[in-house]
């Protein structure tokens, strides 16, 4: 029996190559974003496309209906979807910073209420929450993005132990700079949010360091990471976290090692232009 897969944020970079790695690997795959028109050529491939907003509970509920109706099963949730807004924490519009916790998080946690009944129905199911480096880490401007992504690591732990007496695998993927509009929409977010405020100056050296890290010299293309995830959905023997991307184990590594001040002096000399 093919195995089902459900990839959200599926329009473009990780998501969109994360499909077609999957369908090359003989899942039936079903592509979820808010922009249709974007997932075109996942259509030529095979895949499946779902009109999603992760802020749209109907929507979720009718993609989920719609893929246990036609296959009857869901054996692998991909929650991909995400974005970044940065900006000082002072700056940043509480309601600004509530709609990236709606996407980043409360999003991917509704659609692990829909999809783990099921999963818990057939005793099995591998539930793959893409995070970030950022969840482990931090930088000076970016407080709500990365609040949201250390509460992803933090729910994905207490999944993991909380699901596996039913069979389902809960995992994190934990990408490091990777080259997608991600980091243009956090950029342009961080120089908008803080044009005019005590924080603009100190923005212009944050957004040129964050530029400096998604090139192609030290950037990772998004089809590695979709890559990685394929091979995760379809492996027999996994481990509970991946970080993936260049540099990406090196940044987690000095992050568990380093004392606070001495991760804080590193930031400083990275970030400070």
């Amino acid at each position: 029996m093919d195995k089902v897969a459900l990839v959200t944020g599926a329009s473009s970079g990780i998501g969109e190559h994360t499909c077609r790695e999957l369908v090359s690997r003989g899942f039936t795959v079903y592509a979820a974003a808010r922009r249709l028109e974007r997932m075109c050529l996942l259509e030529v491939h095979g895949v499946r496309v779902l009109g999603m907003d992760l802020t749209d509970d109907a929507s979720m509920v009718d993609g989920v209906q719609r893929i246990l109706s036609e296959q009857g099963r869901l054996d692998v949730l991909v929650n991909n979807a995400g974005y970044a807004s940065f900006g000082s924490v002072e700056d940043v519009p509480l309601a600004d910073a509530r709609q990236q916790f709606e996407v980043n998080l409360f999003g991917m946690g509704r659609l692990i209420q829909l999809v783990a009944p099921a999963m818990r129905a057939q005793g099995s199911g591998r539930i793959i929450n893409v995070s970030s480096i950022g969840g482990v880490f931090y930088e000076p401007l970016g407080g709500w993005y990365h609040a949201a992504k250390f509460a992803v690591e933090g729910l994905s732990d207490c999944l993991r132990v909380e699901l596996k007496p039913y069979g389902i695998d809960v995992v994190i993927i934990e990408p490091g700079p990777i080259l997608t509009e991600w980091s243009s929409i956090a950029v342009n977010s961080l120089l908008q949010s803080s044009e005019g405020t005590a924080y603009e100056r100190q923005a212009e050296s944050v957004a040129q360091a964050m530029s400096g890290a998604y090139t192609e010299r030290t950037g990772t293309p998004p089809e590695v990471v979709g890559r990685r995830i394929a091979r995760v959905a379809a492996a027999r023997r996994i481990r509970s976290r991946y970080p993936v991307g260049r540099g990406a184990r090196t940044i987690m590594s000095a992050r568990r090692l380093l004392p606070d001040r001495v991760f804080d002096a590193v930031l400083a000399r990275v970030y400070q232009r």
